[in-house]
């Protein structure tokens, strides 16, 4: 891969050059085996260990098919889904391929005993396939995670819709956690010109969620002067969330779990922010019962806030823990917009506070492309930033991974894997100097 890395540090290889590069009929990826799904049987989740389940190795590279690109990987990052793939939870993610290899002959390629993950990547185009026209060998990007087919009516509408939607790199294989991945063409979207490899690639899957979940008519449909609750509002998806409602015109309601959490929310501009180790929220008395009592506290600290105002939408994806008090607090009309489940996905709420006050409960899953390249021009015209707190060697994935998994981490962790070190990347530096300390908000947190 080192000729391939020469031309990208060049800066100014040709896309003819780069067409012309020979890619290796192998590349270094990190990856999960399936022989291997049963090693954590009997643990509890918080004591599997990401660090033995992936593996840094060589894999074949995969053949490339009609529609789609291999890039040249610069940097990645973690996401929940990766933890989730390492650890074998909810279930397997080797169930997905088998299912997807089923659908085609070109599908198939995906079926193999191991996986390779990773769910954002920014890089440069290698190769594309037959049928690709808008983008070329050179080309500098950054992809989003929606894989979809669309040969059914049903996601022409809204593509999330699709049949036959799946995450890249969590329920495909070949993923950004390498020196190389497999997309689709209609996944690529331009790498932000002032950012680095590392901090293209942070946003990608968190901040499209965000987007689709708060800003879009298919999530929340935020208006300007909207009182917005956001549940760990300086991690991955609350950190752009919070962004957004400061950039709508929204008030956002910071919640965060200590006051290390409340300064990076303040840094990015928040005003109103509850620490919810200092207020001591305990919305459930056991396992199986929850207290009204301390729904109705959080709702009077929000008014208190407020100056006497409801919450308009709630940005909800911790789950379990917090869905109860979530639709309590939401005005009457509200709306909570929901996506994952971090703390358990069976939801129990008192439907009184829904049903007679005409709340809304919106599901919001990932993003189509045009909610993704949204997302992605408002990252590269500086009014959206990274949330990107450290990185790691592609070597290092596991502890990496580990670091989410264990919540021991702020914002986004990055991911360098053709990258040599941090800081390279960057073709706007006018650009970049307007928004240093907003860019390096999360680092050294």
């Amino acid at each position: 891969m080192q000729h391939i890395l020469d031309a990208i540090m060049a800066g100014d290889t040709s896309s003819e050059d780069y067409a012309a590069l020979e890619v290796p009929d192998h590349y270094t990826a990190a990856f999960v085996k399936k022989d291997e799904q049963g090693m954590f049987e009997g643990l509890a989740s918080r004591d599997k260990d990401p660090r033995k389940s992936l593996h840094v190795e060589d894999v074949p590279l995969p053949e490339l098919g009609p529609g789609e690109a291999l890039v040249a990987v610069m940097a990645s990052a973690i996401n929940y889904n990766t933890v989730w793939t390492s650890i074998f939870e909810p279930v397997s993610t080797f169930g997905f391929l088998e299912r997807y290899g089923r659908m085609s002959p070109l599908a198939k390629r995906h079926d193999l005993p191991y996986h390779v993950v990773g769910s954002d990547l920014a890089g440069v185009v290698l190769k594309t396939g037959l049928g690709v026209h808008s983008w070329k060998p050179g080309d500098e990007v950054v992809a989003h995670c929606l894989s979809v087919e669309l040969e059914s009516p049903d996601g022409h509408n809204d593509t999330m819709l699709d049949p036959e939607q799946r995450i890249w790199g969590f329920e495909t294989n070949f993923g950004g956690l390498a020196q190389v991945a497999l997309v689709k063409s209609n996944q690529l979207m331009p790498k932000p010109a002032h950012l680095t490899w590392e901090e293209a690639a942070s946003p990608g899957l968190v901040n499209s969620t965000a987007y689709r979940q708060l800003v879009s008519t298919n999530g929340g449909n935020m208006k300007q002067g909207d009182n917005v609750l956001i549940w760990g509002a300086s991690g991955g998806l609350g950190g752009f969330a919070t962004q957004y409602a400061l950039n709508g015109g929204a008030t956002p309601i910071c919640v965060v779990s200590n006051e290390e959490k409340a300064a990076i929310a303040r840094k990015m501009g928040a005003e109103l922010v509850i620490n919810r180790s200092e207020e001591d929220y305990r919305f459930w008395k056991d396992e199986r019962t929850q207290d009204p009592k301390e729904w109705k506290r959080f709702g009077a600290k929000i008014r208190e806030l407020t100056g006497g105002e409801d919450i308009d939408i709630v940005f909800e994806h911790p789950g379990r823990e917090t869905f109860g008090a979530s639709v309590f607090v939401t005005r009457k009309g509200g709306t909570i917009t929901t996506c994952a489940s971090t703390t358990g996905y069976m939801h129990e709420y008192d439907n009184r506070y829904l049903w007679m006050n005409l709340k809304r409960i919106i599901s919001s899953h990932f993003a189509n492309y045009r909610e993704s390249w949204e997302a992605n021009r408002l990252i590269a015209k500086g009014k959206i930033h990274p949330t990107l707190s450290k990185s790691y060697a592609l070597a290092d994935v596991g502890q990496a991974a580990l670091d989410v998994h264990k919540n021991a981490h702020q914002g986004k962790v990055g991911v360098l894997c053709l990258a040599p070190e941090e800081g390279l990347g960057v073709r706007d530096e006018e650009l970049r100097s307007q928004h240093l300390d907003q860019i390096n908000a999360f680092r050294g947190v």
